[in-house]
């Protein structure tokens, strides 16, 4: 991880001050951008989320999902808590924090709008920042490699009709057309030019010459990130100045679905007898979003002011720290996870 990735989270503390000042100050800079749309797609924050996505999807190889019968148990595991566990609890924990306990302490016209932020955060699993967490566990490579291969791969399919059924579940309207667009836009279309891209720039078998752009394409990357905050940041301000506390309540859901889908999927694989360097990823993958197409879809359907785009920045927000706490556990406990009958008899069957 590099030195701007490990305190990333100061820098979007950064970026919330940065932000709120620049909206109060230049309120009509904001409004410009945010009118710059065409069928409901922000022109420059699409091409600020493109910057974002694509050099993450460069480093995914889609070629290694003829690996994942060789890890069935932990892609297993990491597919049910991904697809059938994550979006549905955050569901649940949305409506029973937000829209019942927190109700009296947060705007109420932005009710349905923050669950329907968590509920877009959830339905994405992360792509890139996994291999950083998993590097960081001693992950098994090949597995993180197919099984976020696998994740993207199902993402394309899955995305919408999830996020659809959910908002549907939770009341609130679903703007099918721009759901669509947004799958297309932030999904679809990145997908294959950074195949093409990588297809390409691998045609000789080697990837110094991939290995080179990501290089020049990383900080980029991060800093449409955090330009993107500031936007963000600079459309919320007011509504953050007169209720500081809400950036803290819409927290409380995300960081119990990291905990517990982590933690799920961790036991999953201790019972199910898997490596612990395959456990240690799966249960990462498991845990962590894919925050930048969240904001994307977030921005796209409800608009820059929304608290749906709000209650995804949180998600940002508190990603690296809560991840690094993960990373923490996951190495701590790894002589309690190797102790289970299960793991030490697969580890003695594999050997023999």
């Amino acid at each position: 991880m590099s030195t701007f990735e490990r305190y990333l989270t100061v820098w979007v503390f950064l970026c919330i001050l940065v932000g709120i000042t620049l909206g109060h100050l230049f309120p009509g800079v904001f409004h410009a951008i945010g009118a710059a749309e065409v069928a409901r797609v922000n022109i420059p924050v699409a091409a600020l989320i493109w910057l974002m996505i694509i050099p993450m999807l460069l480093k995914i190889d889609f070629g290694a999902l003829s690996k994942v019968g060789r890890y069935w148990r932990g892609i297993g595991v990491t597919l049910f808590i991904n697809w059938a566990i994550k979006p549905f609890s955050m569901a649940l924990l949305g409506w029973l924090f937000v829209g019942w306990l927190f109700r009296p302490l947060l705007p109420q016209d932005q009710i349905d709008s923050y669950i329907a932020g968590l509920i877009i955060l959830a339905a994405a699993p992360c792509t890139a920042m996994v291999f950083v967490w998993s590097n960081l566990t001693k992950g098994e490579p090949h597995f993180t490699l197919s099984q976020v291969a696998l994740n993207d791969a199902i993402m394309v399919i899955a995305f919408a009709p999830i996020v659809g059924l959910l908002l549907g579940l939770s009341a609130i309207t679903v703007p099918w057309d721009t759901l669509t667009i947004s799958v297309v836009l932030y999904i679809l279309i990145p997908v294959g030019i950074a195949q093409l891209l990588r297809k390409m720039l691998t045609a000789d078998g080697k990837t110094r010459a991939l290995d080179a752009l990501l290089a020049r394409l990383q900080p980029l990357s991060l800093v449409a990130l955090l330009a993107t905050l500031v936007l963000l940041f600079g459309f919320q301000g007011e509504q953050i100045i007169a209720q500081p506390a809400v950036i803290g309540l819409l927290a409380v859901p995300i960081l119990i679905q990291v905990y517990f889908n982590s933690g799920l999927a961790y036991l999953l694989n201790r019972v199910s007898g898997e490596q612990h360097c395959v456990a240690g990823p799966s249960a990462l993958i498991g845990a962590s979003n894919f925050f930048e197409l969240a904001v994307a879809a977030a921005i796209s359907l409800f608009g820059f002011q929304s608290g749906a785009a709000l209650a995804t920045v949180v998600g940002v927000l508190i990603e690296v720290p809560v991840m690094l706490s993960v990373v923490w556990i996951v190495n701590r406990s790894k002589g309690w996870y190797e102790s289970a009958p299960s793991v030490s008899k697969n580890a003695h069957a594999k050997e023999a």
